[in-house]
């Protein structure tokens, strides 16, 4: 008798009476049989109405083996003959065979006399036929044949048991655990597994018979003491009765690959949704930051002192040292999240991902390009505004300091000028008067270029908008009244006393030419003083040499001031010594003038001790310069190195992206080296912040040693890291589209030298024409004719759904993925859940909670629509618009 159905194609199980099994003995064979087989007949006929108790003579007339035949196939046999007579039995068999021979089944050496004769052997073998044809052979699991098939579901379904191992049909059954095992697997109320001894295994065996004769409506097939006391349990017996177990947990089975399928597709839903809900999180928070941060930096309010700016200054190097650096990452990370969601979503036949309103990729592109536009400005503005307020501070004690000189010089000038002491003077006196009044005018005039001066200076204020404007305006314009009354008051006394000239008759000539002698020089004294310590301002070493300079050849015409000086003191020794020796009586002071040799020897003094002074102040500021340059020379060297190692770095990634060289995970490999090389670097650009901190500190605000500035190196910098992470992400969506569609190493390299190949400008995206020669050595058949044309525009309107004119190479692998591989579909989707629903058109949320996992159930029911249709019930829900709308072809 055969093990199973073991033929080809269409060959069934062979039986054959030279068997080696139908050597057994007779009785032995006969009873280890008669009761499962019986068993298994009535199982089958009871639906029918009728039952068997002797199976050799209950065959004999044919008319219950054709019923079998007609309840376990579902087909309708020929018409039956009820005669009683030996020939009308004969004929009703061989109906039967003759259809167990339509099935494929072969039967050897089986007669319609040999069961109408009740031979037991040939009806139990021709039963065990009956048996592996429609009870086992159609059994199959992974494609292997009836038996291998049935052993592996049992495997399968008792793996997780302990002391259960199935290896075969005998031996591993006789403890009773495996049968129990399946029973609890499926029907795990039915059974308390855990209670069960693998000790006692006459107890398991009644249990499970018992729970699936009661229960499962399987009837008791074996006795539990034949098992234990036969050394080798029958394998037909226990196939027979195991099979009675598939078939009755088969609708389980089917349930239960529809709710795999099921929750394979609601899992990469929700993890989508997941996604989604980041993307829409981070993308509110990136934008939010954006929107607080923008206001910031466009607050332009200038500051009353550089110390405040400056300040503002620090805030702002805080801001893009410690507070841009994580959002830039957040940036390049966001984005790197969408391109991945984007790919599952592709890849598991869902629509496309639109983010919320507002939250775009371009949009946060949009609102970055705002913020580092309102950073370039707001720096800009911060350093713009320091020059001015250090110029500013420079003009004011400009201002003060020759305010000072001028106030000083002027005081008592008005009293002196309305003195009327000329209408009580002699001859004598009025010519000094008028002597003394020409050197007052002479003084006045050499005044004239410092009053235009203080002017000057408070014009340039007002201009630079200096915050104490005011005082200043109101102080120049006291000085500017009081020069214009001097100048008036001038003019009046001069006239008073070129009215009484023609009463002057001497002058002191040695007086006068003293005096004229004296002024200028007292002026230049003056002068000089201030220029020595005037404040000075300069931020370049050739802008201090040029100062040093100046002063140098100041320095050189000290000794002819010096001879001028005692030409001066001479004259005045002269008048005294004419006056001695003529016995003249002197005032005690020159009539003409009021500097008298102590205020030359003084104010020369003064010169002479400023002089050292500025030279100290010039060194110290050649000092600070020499170190400014030095900090240049070591920005521009370090920038010189770090921006063209940013320019080699992009254009070595631009060449890795398009380049083929290896596996995509030798790709990824390289990448990551490359990323990890790249983070490495980042010493040398924060060495370069620092130097760049120093420069800011020491106001420089220029340098011609470098074409780099410290916002292009930053730039570049944050470039290059998101180049570089957009690149790994999109050969990690690569090396995810390949896995997830199946497709082969060779097959990705031949997509990736294929675009190679036409992508000539190394782009990394094909033009229209470039594509379509691309396809073309592919095989495609898109030649310049209506039917090429159409196909080509179809397969654009895929790759370039937003007619851009351009195909990248992601969209290339995704649409020969999709061409080359399946993935699930909308209508497996509504398959599987009609399993789960019993064929309905509609299912309840009892059914979903008993089939799915807790979290997948309530997905479903939280998210389908009640079911409208006429055969509705209540609580009826609409799995296909459910499923549908999982892959974008409804509006639920």
């Amino acid at each position: 008798m055969p093990d199973g159905a073991r033929g080809g194609r269409g060959q069934g199980p062979s039986l054959c009476c030279c068997c080696p099994n139908f050597k057994t003995a007779f009785w032995e064979w006969k009873f280890s049989l008669l009761k499962t087989f019986t068993a298994w007949c009535n199982s089958h006929l009871r639906k029918a109405g009728t039952q068997i108790e002797n199976i050799d003579e209950d065959f004999r007339d044919g008319l219950k083996l054709m019923l079998l035949l007609e309840v376990i196939s579902g087909e309708r046999l020929p018409k039956p003959e009820r005669g009683k007579m030996r020939v009308h039995k004969i004929n009703n068999v061989n109906k039967a065979l003759d259809f167990i021979a339509s099935k494929g089944v072969k039967l050897v050496s089986i007669g319609a006399e040999e069961i109408v004769d009740g031979n037991a052997k040939m009806t139990l073998g021709m039963i065990w036929t009956i048996i592996l044809r429609f009870a086992i052979q159609d059994i199959s699991v992974e494609e292997t044949s009836a038996k291998e098939g049935l052993l592996l579901w049992c495997q399968r379904k008792t793996a997780p048991y302990k002391n259960v191992n199935v290896q075969n049909f005998h031996i591993s059954w006789k403890d009773g655990l495996a049968f129990n095992a399946l029973i609890h697997r499926h029907r795990p109320e039915l059974i308390e597994y855990d209670k069960l001894r693998k000790d006692d295994p006459v107890t398991n065996l009644n249990n499970a018979f018992e729970v699936a004769e009661k229960y499962l409506d399987i009837p008791k097939m074996l006795d539990a003491e034949d098992i234990v006391g036969t050394l080798r349990p029958d394998e037909k017996a226990i196939m027979t009765y195991v099979s009675c177990f598939y078939h009755a947990f088969s609708g389980a089975q089917k349930a239960e690959t529809a709710a795999n399928r099921i929750c394979k597709v609601l899992a990469v839903n929700q993890e989508n949704e997941h996604l989604m809900e980041d993307y829409e999180r981070l993308a509110s928070d990136l934008l939010e930051w954006i929107r607080r941060t923008i206001p910031w930096l466009e607050d332009r309010v200038p500051q009353k002192t550089i110390q405040e700016m400056q300040q503002k200054l620090e805030d702002f190097r805080d801001y893009r040292r410690v507070h841009k650096p994580p959002k830039v990452q957040e940036k390049c990370q966001l984005e790197i999240n969408f391109n991945t969601l984007q790919t599952k979503l592709r890849l598991s036949n869902r629509p496309a991902f639109m983010p919320s309103e507002g939250k775009m990729v371009s949009d946060i592109n949009n609102g970055w390009q705002h913020l580092e536009q309102a950073e370039k400005g707001y720096e800009e503005w911060l350093l713009n505004e320091i020059r001015r307020l250090e110029r500013l501070d420079h003009l004011a004690e400009k201002f003060r300091q020759k305010a000072s000189i001028h106030e000083a010089w002027t005081d008592g000038k008005e009293a002196m000028l309305k003195h009327r002491d000329y209408e009580t003077a002699t001859l004598s006196d009025i010519k000094a008067l008028i002597r003394k009044h020409e050197a007052f005018e002479s003084d006045l005039a050499a005044h004239q270029d410092r009053v235009e001066q203080i002017a000057a200076i408070a014009q340039e204020l007002n201009e630079l908008d200096y915050y104490d404007s005011h005082n200043v305006n109101t102080r120049c314009q006291k000085i500017c009244d009081q020069w214009d009354a001097l100048g008036s008051l001038t003019h009046s006394r001069r006239e008073a006393l070129e009215k009484t000239e023609k009463q002057l008759e001497t002058i002191d000539q040695l007086h006068l030419e003293y005096a004229k002698r004296a002024a200028p020089f007292n002026n230049w004294m003056e002068s000089a003083m201030e220029d020595l310590q005037d404040m000075f301002i300069v931020h370049t070493i050739e802008e201090i040499e040029g100062l040093i300079s100046a002063h140098d050849q100041f320095k050189s015409t000290l000794p002819d001031a010096d001879r001028e000086r005692e030409a001066i003191l001479a004259i005045h020794k002269e008048a005294q010594r004419i006056a001695e020796s003529n016995h003249i009586k002197l005032s005690g002071s020159n009539p003409y003038t009021t500097v008298t040799p102590q205020i030359i020897n003084s104010k020369w003094e003064k010169v002479q001790q400023l002089v050292p002074k500025r030279d100290h102040a010039l060194l110290e500021e050649q000092s600070k310069q020499q170190s400014n340059e030095h900090l240049r020379r070591q920005f521009a060297s370090q920038a010189n190195i770090v921006g063209p190692w940013i320019q080699t770095k992009m254009e070595e990634i631009g060449r890795i992206s398009i380049e083929m060289n290896g596996t995509l995970e030798d790709q990824l490999s390289h990448l990551k080296q490359y990323e990890r090389s790249i983070v490495d670097y980042k010493p040398n650009l924060d060495l370069l912040e620092q130097q760049h901190q120093l420069i800011q500190e020491a106001l420089i605000f220029d340098n011609k040693h470098t074409n780099y500035t410290m916002e292009h190196i930053r730039v570049g910098w944050e470039q290059l890291l998101t180049t570089i992470a957009r690149t790994i992400n999109e050969v990690e969506n690569q090396i995810l589209t390949r896995d997830a569609k199946g497709i082969s190493q060779e097959q990705m390299q031949e997509f990736r030298a294929s675009f190679n190949h036409f992508d000539k400008d190394h782009g990394g995206a094909l033009g229209p024409e470039e594509f379509k020669a691309c396809l073309i050595s592919l095989g495609y058949d898109v030649e310049n004719d209506r039917q090429g044309d159409a196909e080509f525009n179809r397969i654009m309107s895929v790759v370039d759904p937003n007619h851009s004119g351009l195909v990248t190479f992601q969209a290339f692998i995704d649409f020969m993925s999709r061409e080359t591989t399946d993935t699930d579909t909308a209508d497996q989707v509504i398959a599987s859940f009609k399993v789960l629903a019993g064929d309905k058109n509609f299912i309840t949320a009892e059914e979903l909670r008993r089939e799915l996992p807790p979290d997948q159930a309530e997905y479903c029911i939280a998210r389908m629509a009640p079911y409208q249709g006429p055969d509705a019930v209540p609580g009826a829900l609409d799995y296909k618009s459910f499923s549908t709308a999982l892959y974008g072809e409804s509006d639920l």
